[in-house]
Protein backbone atom coordinates (compact mmCIF):
# COMPACT_ATOMS: atom_id res chain seq x y z
CA UNK A 1 0.00 0.00 0.00
CA UNK A 2 1.26 3.48 -0.88
CA UNK A 3 2.47 5.57 2.00
CA UNK A 4 0.56 8.79 2.62
CA UNK A 5 2.56 12.02 2.59
CA UNK A 6 1.36 15.46 3.71
CA UNK A 7 3.27 18.51 2.46
CA UNK A 8 2.43 21.89 3.96
CA UNK A 9 2.73 24.76 1.50
CA UNK A 10 2.78 22.17 -1.25
CA UNK A 11 1.12 23.99 -4.13
CA UNK A 12 4.07 26.03 -5.39
CA UNK A 13 7.86 26.18 -5.42
CA UNK A 14 9.76 23.64 -3.35
CA UNK A 15 6.54 22.15 -2.00
CA UNK A 16 5.15 21.42 -5.45
CA UNK A 17 8.46 19.93 -6.58
CA UNK A 18 8.50 17.76 -3.47
CA UNK A 19 4.98 16.56 -4.20
CA UNK A 20 6.11 15.50 -7.68
CA UNK A 21 9.15 13.70 -6.29
CA UNK A 22 7.21 11.81 -3.64
CA UNK A 23 4.54 10.78 -6.12
CA UNK A 24 7.24 9.53 -8.47
CA UNK A 25 8.42 7.36 -5.57
CA UNK A 26 4.99 5.82 -5.15
CA UNK A 27 3.52 7.93 -2.35
CA UNK A 28 -0.06 9.14 -2.08
CA UNK A 29 0.46 12.91 -1.72
CA UNK A 30 -1.69 15.54 -0.03
CA UNK A 31 -0.72 19.21 -0.14
CA UNK A 32 -1.91 22.25 1.74
CA UNK A 33 -2.58 25.82 0.66
CA UNK A 34 -2.90 28.90 2.84
CA UNK A 35 -6.71 29.02 2.77
CA UNK A 36 -9.73 27.05 1.54
CA UNK A 37 -10.11 29.51 -1.36
CA UNK A 38 -6.51 28.96 -2.47
CA UNK A 39 -7.01 25.21 -2.20
CA UNK A 40 -10.08 25.39 -4.44
CA UNK A 41 -8.17 27.45 -7.00
CA UNK A 42 -5.25 24.99 -7.08
CA UNK A 43 -5.27 22.79 -10.16
CA UNK A 44 -4.05 19.57 -8.57
CA UNK A 45 -2.61 16.81 -10.71
CA UNK A 46 -4.77 13.70 -10.93
CA UNK A 47 -4.77 11.85 -7.62
CA UNK A 48 -3.34 14.70 -5.55
CA UNK A 49 -5.60 16.18 -2.87
CA UNK A 50 -5.31 19.77 -1.65
CA UNK A 51 -6.67 21.19 1.59
CA UNK A 52 -6.54 24.80 2.70
CA UNK A 53 -6.00 26.10 6.21
CA UNK A 54 -3.74 28.38 8.25
CA UNK A 55 -0.84 26.28 9.54
CA UNK A 56 -0.13 28.90 12.22
CA UNK A 57 -3.50 28.01 13.83
CA UNK A 58 -3.31 24.94 16.08
CA UNK A 59 -7.05 24.25 16.03
CA UNK A 60 -7.19 24.52 12.25
CA UNK A 61 -4.32 22.04 11.98
CA UNK A 62 -6.03 19.66 14.40
CA UNK A 63 -9.38 19.73 12.62
CA UNK A 64 -7.96 19.59 9.09
CA UNK A 65 -5.46 16.80 9.66
CA UNK A 66 -8.10 14.76 11.48
CA UNK A 67 -10.35 15.17 8.44
CA UNK A 68 -7.56 14.09 6.09
CA UNK A 69 -6.82 10.98 8.11
CA UNK A 70 -10.53 10.12 8.27
CA UNK A 71 -10.99 10.55 4.52
CA UNK A 72 -7.68 9.26 3.14
CA UNK A 73 -5.78 7.44 5.86
CA UNK A 74 -3.05 7.90 8.47
CA UNK A 75 -0.14 10.13 7.53
CA UNK A 76 3.17 8.28 7.23
CA UNK A 77 5.31 11.16 5.94
CA UNK A 78 5.08 14.80 6.99
CA UNK A 79 6.99 17.51 5.15
CA UNK A 80 6.84 20.80 7.05
CA UNK A 81 7.50 23.15 4.16
CA UNK A 82 5.14 26.11 4.66
CA UNK A 83 6.98 29.38 5.13
CA UNK A 84 6.76 33.12 4.66
CA UNK A 85 9.10 36.10 4.80
CA UNK A 86 8.55 39.64 6.04
CA UNK A 87 11.97 41.21 5.68
CA UNK A 88 13.10 44.31 7.53
CA UNK A 89 16.06 45.47 9.58
CA UNK A 90 15.29 44.81 13.22
CA UNK A 91 15.24 48.47 14.22
CA UNK A 92 12.43 48.99 11.70
CA UNK A 93 10.64 45.65 12.14
CA UNK A 94 7.07 45.71 13.46
CA UNK A 95 5.78 43.18 16.00
CA UNK A 96 3.49 41.82 13.29
CA UNK A 97 6.42 41.25 10.90
CA UNK A 98 8.20 39.33 13.64
CA UNK A 99 5.20 37.35 14.80
CA UNK A 100 3.83 36.48 11.36
CA UNK A 101 7.07 34.80 10.34
CA UNK A 102 7.54 32.98 13.65
CA UNK A 103 3.95 31.73 13.59
CA UNK A 104 4.10 30.28 10.07
CA UNK A 105 7.73 29.19 9.89
CA UNK A 106 8.20 27.84 13.42
CA UNK A 107 4.92 27.49 15.32
CA UNK A 108 3.52 25.45 12.45
CA UNK A 109 6.15 22.77 13.20
CA UNK A 110 4.39 22.07 16.48
CA UNK A 111 0.88 22.65 15.13
CA UNK A 112 1.16 20.04 12.37
CA UNK A 113 3.56 17.53 13.88
CA UNK A 114 1.57 17.33 17.10
CA UNK A 115 -1.38 15.98 15.09
CA UNK A 116 0.51 13.07 13.50
CA UNK A 117 3.21 12.08 15.97
CA UNK A 118 1.03 9.91 18.21
CA UNK A 119 -0.23 7.87 15.27
CA UNK A 120 3.28 7.41 13.94
CA UNK A 121 4.43 6.21 17.36
CA UNK A 122 1.56 3.73 17.58
CA UNK A 123 2.26 2.34 14.11
CA UNK A 124 6.03 2.23 14.63
CA UNK A 125 6.89 4.20 11.52
CA UNK A 126 7.17 7.80 10.42
CA UNK A 127 9.19 10.19 8.35
CA UNK A 128 9.23 13.88 9.28
CA UNK A 129 11.21 16.29 7.12
CA UNK A 130 11.38 19.94 8.13
CA UNK A 131 12.46 22.67 5.72
CA UNK A 132 14.91 25.10 7.30
CA UNK A 133 17.21 27.48 5.40
CA UNK A 134 20.84 28.31 4.81
CA UNK A 135 20.07 31.57 6.58
CA UNK A 136 19.37 29.67 9.79
CA UNK A 137 23.10 28.96 9.90
CA UNK A 138 24.77 31.98 8.38
CA UNK A 139 22.17 34.67 9.10
CA UNK A 140 20.96 37.22 6.57
CA UNK A 141 20.75 40.99 6.59
CA UNK A 142 17.12 42.05 7.12
CA UNK A 143 15.96 38.60 8.19
CA UNK A 144 16.28 38.35 11.97
CA UNK A 145 12.74 36.96 12.09
CA UNK A 146 13.24 34.40 9.29
CA UNK A 147 16.73 33.36 10.42
CA UNK A 148 15.53 32.90 14.00
CA UNK A 149 12.53 30.84 12.93
CA UNK A 150 14.53 28.61 10.61
CA UNK A 151 17.22 28.09 13.26
CA UNK A 152 14.42 27.02 15.59
CA UNK A 153 13.38 24.43 12.99
CA UNK A 154 16.78 22.76 13.33
CA UNK A 155 16.57 22.65 17.12
CA UNK A 156 13.03 21.26 16.91
CA UNK A 157 14.26 18.59 14.49
CA UNK A 158 17.10 17.41 16.73
CA UNK A 159 14.99 17.20 19.88
CA UNK A 160 12.10 15.39 18.19
CA UNK A 161 14.53 12.96 16.55
CA UNK A 162 15.78 11.93 19.99
CA UNK A 163 12.24 11.50 21.30
CA UNK A 164 11.06 9.46 18.31
CA UNK A 165 13.91 7.18 17.24
CA UNK A 166 12.90 4.18 19.33
CA UNK A 167 9.44 4.30 17.76
CA UNK A 168 10.73 3.91 14.19
CA UNK A 169 10.31 7.59 13.33
CA UNK A 170 13.09 9.59 11.71
CA UNK A 171 13.13 13.37 11.89
CA UNK A 172 15.46 15.37 9.67
CA UNK A 173 15.82 18.88 8.29
CA UNK A 174 16.90 20.28 4.96
CA UNK A 175 18.55 23.70 4.84
CA UNK A 176 18.23 24.87 1.22
CA UNK A 177 20.12 27.74 -0.27
CA UNK A 178 18.53 29.99 -2.86
CA UNK A 179 16.32 28.15 -5.34
CA UNK A 180 14.51 29.19 -8.50
CA UNK A 181 11.12 29.85 -6.88
CA UNK A 182 8.62 32.70 -6.79
CA UNK A 183 9.81 33.69 -3.30
CA UNK A 184 13.37 34.11 -4.53
CA UNK A 185 12.20 35.82 -7.73
CA UNK A 186 10.82 38.61 -5.54
CA UNK A 187 14.32 39.44 -4.25
CA UNK A 188 15.63 42.68 -5.85
CA UNK A 189 18.03 42.07 -8.75
CA UNK A 190 20.95 43.84 -7.09
CA UNK A 191 20.56 41.75 -3.95
CA UNK A 192 20.30 38.53 -5.94
CA UNK A 193 23.39 39.41 -7.97
CA UNK A 194 25.30 39.79 -4.71
CA UNK A 195 23.95 36.49 -3.40
CA UNK A 196 24.91 34.55 -6.52
CA UNK A 197 28.41 35.98 -6.39
CA UNK A 198 28.77 34.17 -3.06
CA UNK A 199 27.54 30.79 -4.34
CA UNK A 200 30.52 28.71 -5.52
CA UNK A 201 28.32 26.83 -8.01
CA UNK A 202 27.24 30.22 -9.38
CA UNK A 203 23.54 29.53 -9.82
CA UNK A 204 20.22 29.00 -8.10
CA UNK A 205 19.11 25.50 -7.20
CA UNK A 206 16.39 23.88 -9.24
CA UNK A 207 13.45 23.04 -6.95
CA UNK A 208 13.67 19.43 -8.11
CA UNK A 209 17.23 19.19 -6.75
CA UNK A 210 15.98 19.95 -3.25
CA UNK A 211 12.86 17.83 -3.70
CA UNK A 212 14.95 14.77 -4.46
CA UNK A 213 16.68 15.23 -1.10
CA UNK A 214 13.29 15.28 0.64
CA UNK A 215 12.26 12.13 -1.23
CA UNK A 216 15.44 10.38 -0.09
CA UNK A 217 14.87 11.29 3.57
CA UNK A 218 11.28 10.05 3.24
CA UNK A 219 12.36 6.69 1.84
CA UNK A 220 13.27 3.38 3.42
CA UNK A 221 16.86 3.93 2.25
CA UNK A 222 17.29 6.71 4.82
CA UNK A 223 16.19 4.67 7.82
CA UNK A 224 19.45 5.14 9.76
CA UNK A 225 19.52 8.92 9.33
CA UNK A 226 17.81 10.99 12.00
CA UNK A 227 18.39 14.33 13.70
CA UNK A 228 20.44 15.50 10.72
CA UNK A 229 20.38 18.67 8.68
CA UNK A 230 21.12 18.23 4.98
CA UNK A 231 22.70 21.35 3.52
CA UNK A 232 21.74 21.94 -0.12
CA UNK A 233 23.15 25.39 -0.88
CA UNK A 234 25.66 25.15 -3.70
CA UNK A 235 28.52 25.85 -1.30
CA UNK A 236 27.10 29.18 -0.09
CA UNK A 237 27.64 28.07 3.51
CA UNK A 238 29.81 25.13 4.52
CA UNK A 239 28.51 23.75 7.81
Amino acid sequence: MARIALITGGTTGLGAATADALEAGGCKVIVTARSPDKAKAYKAPVGRACYGWDVSDFSACSDSIAAIEDEIGPIDILVNNAGVTADSMLHKMSPEQWQSVLRVDLDSMFNTTRQVISGMRERGFGRIINISSVNALKGQFGQTNYSAAKAGVIGFTKALALESARKGITVNAIAPGYADTAMVAAVPDDVMKSVLEGVPLGRLAEPSEIARCVAFLASDQSGFITGSTLHVNGGLYLA
